[in-house]
């Protein structure tokens, strides 16, 4: 590829990363809090490429090249294949890949393995919404000590072991999707007969100190007795980024 070809390259990549800032295509990506830095990426190499054509337009105009006094029988053209360069800016842009799901949560062992720092009050009133993280947390290494008398109100996805247990799950972020971790929360109490995994639920129930040893990286999942539990649909940012571990 000549300076100008790599140019129009740089250029598109620019865009197509501009398009996925712009949208909410980078939440299947990056963290939300990232895309200041994805919208400034995208507009430096756009700009990176502008200068490239002008730059090479600029010493066009100086240094012309004469044509040789005879030219050769074959002209030697530049391999077609490195435009396949373009082909992966084409997916970025046209295909919104699927969040992370139930199958890589049920193969991947919890991120709740360390202690947080503290946990906040919770706010008054008899019911109290809580992220599933925030949940798990608290039921993990809080003795239940926020949670008892409270009834809580959290949503995640479903999960299922191999055993038909269902699990409510978060996949929380510490950058991007790639490094993405499961908060599992285990279900008791009122489940649903039917839980399809992959399914948003909005669930309401209380404090239960049974926990068990997520079995791929004996991390701790603890559960939640659910009294109520309704499909929802799923959110535009699927990840949790309050998890710091």
């Amino acid at each position: 590829m000549n300076r100008q070809a790599q140019a129009a390259v740089l250029f598109l990549t620019g865009g197509a990363i501009l398009h996925t800032g712009l949208t909410d295509l980078h939440l299947r990506y990056v963290k939300a809090g990232l895309r200041p830095l994805l919208l400034a990426a995208g507009l430096i190499l756009i700009a990176t490429a502008l200068a490239t054509i002008r730059y090479e337009r600029r010493a066009a105009r100086t240094h012309p090249q004469e044509a040789p006094p005879s030219a050769p029988a074959h002209v030697h053209r530049e391999p077609w294949i490195a435009w396949l360069l373009v082909l992966p800016l084409l997916a970025l842009v046209l295909v919104s890949p699927p969040a992370l799901g139930s199958y890589s949560a049920m193969r991947t062992g919890t991120a709740l393995q360390k202690q947080p720092w503290g946990f906040a009050d919770l706010p008054a009133g008899d019911t109290v919404r809580l992220s599933l993280v925030d949940y798990a947390g608290r039921a993990a290494y809080d003795g239940g000590r926020s949670l008892a008398g409270r009834r809580i109100r959290t949503a995640g996805f479903v999960a299922v072991d191999r055993d038909g247990a269902p699990y409510l799950v978060r996949m929380a972020l510490s950058c991007c999707a790639a490094d993405g971790r499961p908060v599992k929360v285990g279900l008791t109490g009122r489940t649903p007969p039917v839980l399809r995994p992959d399914t948003w639920l909005e669930v309401t129930g209380t404090y239960t100190p049974k926990q068990i040893e997520d079995p791929v990286n004996g991390g701790v999942i603890p559960f939640l007795d659910i009294t109520e539990a309704k499909p929802v649909e799923a959110p535009r940012d699927p990840y949790d980024e309050s998890w710091n571990g």
